[in-house]
């Protein structure tokens, strides 16, 4: 199985992003993770809201192939606890032959489209999170699933 993390923009803020870098660099060790960056839409200002999700919800589902099981990273999808989430992602590893996307979307978040095509939705938290934050926040505990699954000692409980 190939785990594949699909974000909408690119990140802004340097320090995040060599966080960011740093655990992609860790799941290396895992098999490692694709990233694929959607640059962002130009020229949104004359765009409402929905018309700018179903331009991004466009260039996300172009990037999705058949077979794919795909995961929003979504407020309204089920949270899990690290240990919850590790055991989901270990089933995923044993059933899924071809690729685990998951998906952070634009500011606006997704088309009815991408919906429409997602198997999941999962959600980091209640709270809300910049989505420079979320991808970071959710790098970590990809990484965090994967050291739980081999019962390597960086997770505590």
């Amino acid at each position: 199985m190939k785990t594949v993390l699909i974000l909408v923009g690119k990140t802004t803020d340097k320090r995040v992003q060599s966080l960011f870098d740093d655990y992609a660099a860790r799941l290396r060790h895992y098999g490692g993770c694709d990233v694929i960056v959607i640059p962002e839409l130009r020229n949104t200002k004359s765009l409402t809201a929905e018309q700018q999700k179903q331009a991004e919800g466009q260039l996300i589902l172009r990037q999705v192939q058949a077979g794919d099981c795909v995961v929003l990273l979504d407020e309204r999808g089920t949270e899990r606890r690290s240990m919850e989430f590790a055991e989901w992602l270990r089933r995923k590893q044993q059933t899924i032959s071809r690729r685990l996307v998951f998906i952070v979307g634009g500011p606006y978040g997704f088309s009815a489209d991408v919906y429409a095509r997602a198997d999941e939705q999962i959600s980091l938290s209640q709270m809300t999170f910049s989505h420079q934050m979320v991808r970071l926040f959710f790098i970590e505990q990809l990484y965090r699933a994967h050291t739980i699954i081999k019962g390597e000692p960086y997770h505590h409980e």
